[in-house]
């Protein structure tokens, strides 16, 4: 009985290794497990054999090359190694042609020399490394063939989904480019335009007719006044007037008189000095009144009323910006009783620093911009200031703009755009369009389902459209507006850049 027991303790013991054993062996990793290439887009299920020098192998019975690509302090390069029954190959004994399929440009054939213990590309294998290599290769007589595909940066994605996420494609062509100096501005009066209103007679005000915001044309009427100025002014003119009048009936009795030879000459010179001096006494009174903006019409009007009578009347057409007066108030001959503005023009007002001044002259054509008010306007310099502030170290520049709708108002801060020149550009895109990846700036091209990064070199722009100098060539389609969304959609495959 005891014998029994043992031997069942020994074959459960035996079961328990066994079991023990089937586990580590299944949990232990795999020999030569799976490595994503290079941009991490190829299938995850494809295993890729990795050679002694971490690139890939190709084999063929017994022969097999391991290509890789070769960028440690110089441009990318392919540099490959051959092998014969898993021993390397003199690189000199195999003829080596590659050729590269890009989306959307033509093959690109890549030859090779043998240089140390491997072959060297004769030319630099430009990023990004997305294309189907195809490989043919003569040793000893026998040719291999092999075939493979990389991708890097790439998306697939159809037009319906394209349109749903708002990404807008356009083709790449020539475009106009602003090279600007921005530069900060503040909305102001035209001051050509901006009419102080003083009374010129001091009074007591006895009607306002206008007041803050309203609008004017020259001749309104503004304000009435009361003023003993005035009256004794019309007074003045009137006695003028008399005497006059007196002056012209002597000398016209006395010229008769002399003329009848009943009368001495020396009166009738002396009458027709006194009409000079009436005539220049009169018209003294009526030039004071006239000076004061009245008619003749309502100088010689009649009525005692009429004497203290003073109208304020609008000097230009505008809008009432300032107003300091009121009913019954005192106001002397210089106050400034009200301000009005013409707005259908203002000034945009910049300051230029020392660093820019030269790059500032009369003419230059400029873009005004109100951020707040989503507006922009166009316009010339009209001033450059030729003092530098002690205070601001700054000198001041100004555009006149139109401003029919009123949008302009002063006191509004602008940023002003001021265009250097002005270039022809053989290729360019939206600012919006280009998008960082990796260490590049780049373009999403696309091509056919697929949108595929376009590293680019880029030039000029003027903060709506920028140069592409290198990397998009002209008639490529490409994302122009929310490419944005094609860089989250690579973010999310987690690329890397293996070789």
């Amino acid at each position: 009985m005891r014998r029994k027991n043992l031997f069942a303790v020994g074959v459960i013991a035996l079961i328990g290794i066994a079991l023990a054993l089937m586990i580590l062996r299944t949990g232990s990793p795999k020999a030569g497990g799976e490595e994503r290439e290079h941009g991490g887009a190829e299938a995850a299920h494809e295993a890729i054999a990795k050679g002694p020098h971490g690139g890939r192998m190709l084999t063929q019975g017994a022969f097999a090359l391991e290509i890789t690509i070769f960028e440690q302090g110089v441009p990318p390069e392919f540099r490959v190694y051959a092998f014969d029954a898993n021993k390397p190959v003199e690189p000199s004994r195999v003829q080596l042609d590659v050729t590269l399929k890009r989306l959307g440009t033509a093959p690109e054939p890549v030859k090779f020399r043998a240089e140390g213990g491997y072959l060297r590309s004769d030319h630099p294998i430009v990023e990004p490394h997305s294309f189907t290599v195809d490989v043919g290769c003569t040793y000893i007589g026998q040719t291999f063939r092999w075939s493979y595909e990389q991708v890097e940066g790439r998306v697939m994605m159809d037009d319906a989904t394209a349109k749903g996420a708002g990404i807008e494609v356009r083709t790449a062509g020539p475009a106009r480019i602003r090279s600007t100096l921005e530069l900060s501005g503040e909305i102001q009066f035209n001051q050509d335009r901006l009419a102080h209103v003083v009374p010129r007679l001091a009074g007591v005000v006895v009607r306002s007719v206008k007041n803050l915001g309203d609008e004017v044309k020259k001749g309104d009427l503004l304000a009435v006044l009361e003023s003993q100025a005035l009256a004794d002014l019309k007074s003045e003119h009137l006695a003028t007037q008399k005497r006059l009048d007196l002056a012209r009936t002597t000398f016209d009795r006395e010229k008769r008189l002399w003329e009848e030879k009943i009368s001495a000459e020396q009166d009738y010179l002396a009458s027709r000095q006194a009409l000079s001096e009436a005539e220049i006494a009169h018209r003294n009174t009526e030039q004071k009144l006239l000076a004061l903006g009245l008619t003749h019409e309502s100088v010689m009007r009649g009525g005692a009323g009429s004497l203290t009578r003073y109208e304020v009347r609008a000097p230009i057409d505008g809008v009432v910006i300032e107003k300091h007066l009121a009913l019954g108030e005192a106001v002397k001959e210089d106050a400034s009783v009200l301000t009005i503005a013409d707005l259908t023009t203002v000034w945009a007002e910049m300051t230029i620093y020392p660093k820019d001044l030269n790059r500032v002259k009369l003419g230059q054509k400029v873009t005004v911009h109100a951020t707040g008010l989503n507006a922009q306007a166009e316009g010339r310099v009209a001033y450059v200031g030729s003092l530098v502030g002690e205070q601001t170290r700054s000198a001041k520049a100004r555009v006149t703009l139109p401003n029919p709708e009123r949008a302009w108002r002063p006191g509004l801060f602008v940023t002003v755009e001021l265009v250097q020149g002005e270039a022809e550009v053989a290729v360019a895109v939206p600012v919006e369009a280009v998008q960082s990846y990796r260490e590049w700036k780049v373009v999403f091209g696309r091509y056919g389902e697929f949108f595929e990064v376009r590293p680019v070199e880029l030039g000029t722009a003027d903060g709506k459209w920028v140069e592409v100098v290198k990397g998009l060539s002209p008639g490529t389609p490409y994302a122009a507006a929310n490419s944005f969304v094609l860089k989250a959609d690579l973010g999310k495959a987690g690329a890397s850049h293996d070789h």
